[in-house]
């Protein structure tokens, strides 16, 4: 894997680039967002800090992207909620704060890669083989195209909200606990106190209007709901 690292700061650069050069991954690191723009093309993975020099790093999260799709984390000192939801709701895979524990980034990079590397629009589960759309009130839902419609007007999510959306579509009848979403959908049960899923549900409900698309159950989980226009339960 070859992995794009945008830390301006040289030793945290040179402890999370032997750590990836250790594990066989090749790495670049740029120290500007003016050169992680430049390489964005060419990562398979990015690592970014979010206090840089050049520009705001969310501002930066936000341009790349709109350049690639390559699985991203956040590695931050920042650790107010505010950064963490908007790290998130601007297409951030994971969001790791200052100081952490090689060991656990490296597992969260692991568990990054693999749920980006089989996304869960074209799995081979119920749903999700290139079936009929999954329609909602006036939603719609393509499985197999990863697309959302309201009102027949195509919707954009970012990857992990489709994720979420998708997962919760494919099985309409069931509702599932915040432990399998978080399983299924980020790799890692152990984030059950994290935001991460209440801030995506929030943002899928917010970009379709519709309050309703998924529905809360609550002290349990969530399941989709009829796509209205009132808010979920």
């Amino acid at each position: 894997m070859h992995a794009l690292l945008v830390e301006d700061d040289d030793r945290m650069a040179h402890a999370l680039g032997t750590a990836l050069a250790q594990r066989g991954h090749s790495v670049r690191r740029v120290g500007r967002a003016s050169d992680a723009l430049q390489h964005a093309h060419e990562a398979e993975f990015v690592l970014l800090d979010l206090g840089l020099p050049d520009l705001d790093g969310l501002e930066l999260l936000r341009r790349l992207r709109a350049l690639c799709s390559a699985p991203l984390i956040v590695v931050t000192a920042r650790c107010e909620e505010r950064d963490i939801v908007q790290g998130l709701r601007a297409g951030a895979d994971d969001y790791v704060v200052k100081p952490f524990r090689t060991a656990e980034l490296m597992a969260r990079i692991d568990a990054v890669r693999r749920r980006t590397d089989t996304p869960f629009g074209s799995r081979d589960t119920d749903g999700g083989d290139g079936g009929e759309p999954v329609r909602t009130g006036d939603v719609e839902i393509d499985l197999a195209a990863r697309t959302v419609r309201v009102a027949g007007a195509e919707v954009r999510l970012t990857r992990r909200e489709y994720d979420v959306l998708a997962f919760l579509a494919a099985r309409p009848g069931e509702v599932h606990s915040r432990e399998e979403i978080l399983d299924r959908i980020w790799g890692d049960v152990f984030l059950t106190a994290s935001r991460s899923l209440d801030v995506h549900v929030a943002g899928v409900r917010a970009k379709t209007g519709r309050p309703g698309l998924i529905r809360t159950v609550r002290g349990f989980g969530y399941q989709l709901g009829d796509g209205g226009r009132g808010d979920g339960p």
